[in-house]
């Protein structure tokens, strides 16, 4: 279990970045914020990675933009390394380093547009769809931490959604909330244009199967995905796809041990324990 969490932490061939140079630059994110705690955490970051998937997914831009232009269908871990990746560099890359990654992530989002399956236009880089994503990726994170890790305060809350603020506005997304309040008023407004799919329930499918963890962890897998499912908000945890999908008796309790004792877990030089070394400098 522990290698294969390792594995899941390193960075993605042809993506490697030394998070402990150069000595002292600062992050996106503050070293001393809720963000450092909660991206430490892999079940946390897995289980609200899903969950924040969960979400894109619903709104149907978001999802015909993720589902029709990235590599998720065809190699799914790699998709997720990818992404979690580049997630860890916006809390604890060199400022210069993730403001760099970030530009090119924005520079090839440019190329991504095209129509729903009911015809509406869309564009990767549309500051609406961006606002939805910075935001379901935040809730996502935090809110895994709190049911699975430790329960947060209202302000370690609000302060999950501020301290991705400079990372949102270097992606182009400028309306992202910026406070638990802020999201719920975000995801009331967005919850009537919310809605399933086939590819909602094909992205279960692959969650389930895709080799992420060893053959031997699948079980493991599935019960963390089922833990995403679980703190997934309404309207979209009831969606026919989703429904009675989250975790069943006595689950929750094996899903905060296993995050709770990764904590614990010897992980080794992960992005967070190198970040820190630069910081301190």
């Amino acid at each position: 279990m522990l290698s294969a969490v390792r594995e899941l932490l390193q960075p993605p061939a042809g993506m490697a970045c030394d998070f402990s140079q150069p000595a002292g630059e600062p992050a996106l994110a503050p070293h001393d914020g809720i963000s450092w705690q909660v991206f430490a955490n892999p079940v946390a970051l897995f289980v609200g990675g899903v969950t924040a998937v969960l979400l894109e997914l619903a709104e149907p831009s978001v999802r015909s933009g993720v589902w029709d232009h990235s590599s998720f269908q065809r190699d799914p871990a790699m998709r997720l390394r990818r992404t979690g990746f580049a997630a860890m560099m916006t809390v604890y890359g060199p400022r210069s380093a993730a403001e760099k990654m970030i530009a090119r992530v924005v520079s090839m989002h440019e190329r991504v547009k095209g129509s729903t399956p009911d015809g509406v236009a869309y564009r990767a880089n549309d500051p609406r769809l961006l606002d939805w994503v910075q935001a379901t990726a935040s809730f996502g994170f935090a809110e895994a931490y709190h049911r699975y890790v430790r329960s947060l305060s209202s302000l370690e809350k609000d302060a999950a959604f501020a301290e991705s603020a400079p990372a949102a506005r270097l992606y182009g997304a400028l309306g992202a909330p910026g406070s638990w309040k802020e999201w719920e008023s975000m995801l009331a407004k967005t919850a009537p244009g919310l809605e399933g799919s086939s590819i909602l329930a094909d992205f279960m499918r692959i969650m389930g199967e895709a080799p992420i963890l060893p053959a031997p962890l699948r079980p493991l897998q599935r019960l963390l995905v089922r833990a995403a499912v679980e703190i997934t908000p309404e309207p979209v945890r009831s969606l026919p796809q989703l429904r009675g999908r989250g975790l069943r008796f006595g689950e929750a309790a094996l899903v905060r041990a296993m995050a709770r004792g990764s904590v614990l877990a010897p992980l080794g030089d992960t992005p967070q324990a190198q970040a820190a070394r630069r910081v301190a400098r």
